[in-house]
């Protein structure tokens, strides 16, 4: 078996990172999990969180991401985001951002179910929301800072 596999993080407005992996630290859907080489074959959901890579020289380097999903193969792991940032580019601004992207979601999810009676979707919305603000927390970043949608 391989020490590194490789790993690709591409995001919609640009590839973030495209190198040899010895570990990748993933905020799943339905938990946190690592994937290292030789990974069984998986395809996860992705919630927002952080994102955490350790390269095959041991450096740590850690992406901020609103959700998404993974491809793991025993080989390599690709990370589709919807949006992403490295850790260090994660301002307040940025933050905002995500934040309304989350809050439209939740908004447009309780039209859906008023209008369609979608039960549920309602429910994931607002865990999406909630996950984008313990994100914020987690990296010191307010999510009450700009709380109106657009």
């Amino acid at each position: 078996m391989a020490d590194t596999m490789q790993f690709d993080l591409v995001a919609p407005e640009r590839n973030l990172m495209s190198v040899a992996v010895r570990e990748v630290r993933l905020p799943g859907e339905n938990g946190d999990l690592s994937a290292m080489p030789g990974h069984a074959p998986a395809i996860v959901n992705l919630r927002p969180g952080l994102v955490t890579v350790i390269d095959e020289q041991g450096a740590e380097h850690q992406f901020a991401i609103s959700g998404g999903f993974a491809e793991i193969n025993n080989e390599s792991l690709s990370l589709l985001a919807e949006i992403g940032r490295k850790r260090d580019e994660m301002t307040q601004d940025v933050f905002d951002d995500m934040m309304r992207s989350a809050q439209r979601k939740k908004k447009a999810a309780e039209q859906k179910e008023e209008q369609h009676g979608a039960e549920g979707v309602v429910a994931a919305a607002a865990k999406l929301l909630a996950d984008m603000e313990a994100l914020g927390s987690h990296i010191g970043l307010s999510a009450h800072h700009s709380t109106a949608p657009d």
